[in-house]
């Protein structure tokens, strides 16, 4: 049976942002600007990766991942919302609805484990330095990497099957700027508690259970550091962690409060406030994070700029 034959709803209507028309030029501007600096951040990052041989190590290989997910979470949603601003319709079928959704869930999931795989790959580089190039061997890199891609296509893909179940009546009306999991599950006129039970096991899952790991991880690396003699050698071991810390402050405080919140104390205005930062303003800032006390890849960065982007004459 087809997708379309189990609901009376046909397509949905993105509210977007703002409920004034007034203020979608200043939105569309904005959002214009910040999605074209986040993607130049992260195709920037990673082809500086790919391009610099002394990039080639572990951390930097997560980094390039991450910089791709980031892309892929922000493309999702962001070019939608401007073509529906520039078009100034908001409607948006019921088959694309559920493909936003599935690939914002993918990327969602991919972010929040990479973190995790990230933290652990400068715990064993703190805690084992001496072992590092073992453990980290490109067998395991690859399977830390591989295995979240797989993870994250069939945790998105049940959200999906759940999805189709239900039937849609009346109100097609989204109050977001794209089809997010919760506001959609409130438009249903069917049951959704298979649906809630499965969104509360996967945000236990990818997002809960990734930042106990981290804490456990940065709660050893700190002991390890206080254990270091000299200042400068503390000081150089936090600072090989701070931007990843930065990162996971961004990403954590707004996915938590999201989908680990009870919902009464959560508004429409909250969610669509906390979506903008996980999907446009982290991946748009991480870039920045990661590059702006990093050495190696700024250099990277700055060769692959002059050589390639702005090639002299």
């Amino acid at each position: 049976m087809e997708i379309r034959n189990k609901t009376s709803t046909s397509e949905f209507i993105l509210l977007g942002l703002s409920e004034y028309p007034e203020q979608e030029t200043l939105l569309f501007a904005l959002f214009l600007c910040m999605y074209v600096v986040m993607a130049m951040g992260n195709l920037l990052i990673i082809l500086a990766i790919t391009s610099d041989s002394h990039l080639h190590t572990p951390m930097y290989f997560f980094l390039a991942n991450l910089s791709l997910v980031d892309f892929g979470l922000a493309t999702n949603t962001v070019p939608k919302m401007l073509v529906n601003i520039q078009t100034k319709s908001k409607s948006i079928s019921y088959s694309c609805c559920l493909t936003q959704m599935y690939f914002f869930h993918f990327f969602g999931i991919m972010d929040s484990v990479l973190i995790a795989v990230m933290a652990y790959d400068r715990f064993v580089a703190i805690c084992h330095p001496l072992h590092y190039t073992t453990i980290m061997s490109p067998r395991l890199c690859g399977l830390l990497a591989g295995t979240p891609w797989m993870f994250s296509y069939f945790i998105s893909l049940t959200h999906i099957l759940l999805m189709v179940r239900l039937v849609f009546c009346s109100n097609n009306k989204i109050p977001h700027y794209f089809c997010d999991l919760t506001p959609l599950l409130r438009l249903s006129c069917t049951d959704t508690s298979v649906n809630k039970i499965f969104v509360l096991i996967v945000a236990g899952m990818v997002i809960a259970t990734p930042f106990i790991c981290i804490l456990a991880f940065y709660v050893r690396i700190i002991v390890a550091i206080m254990k270091v003699p000299s200042a400068g050698g503390r000081k150089k071991a936090f600072s090989t962690c701070s931007s990843h810390l930065s990162v996971v402050t961004l990403l954590y405080g707004t996915t938590i409060g999201v989908y680990l919140c009870p919902s009464s104390v959560r508004t429409a205005v909250k969610e669509k406030a906390s979506a903008v930062m996980y999907t446009l303003v982290t991946p748009m800032l991480n870039p920045f994070i990661y590059s702006l006390r990093n050495r190696d890849l700024k250099g990277a960065l700055r060769n692959l700029i002059s050589k390639k982007i702005i090639p002299s004459s």
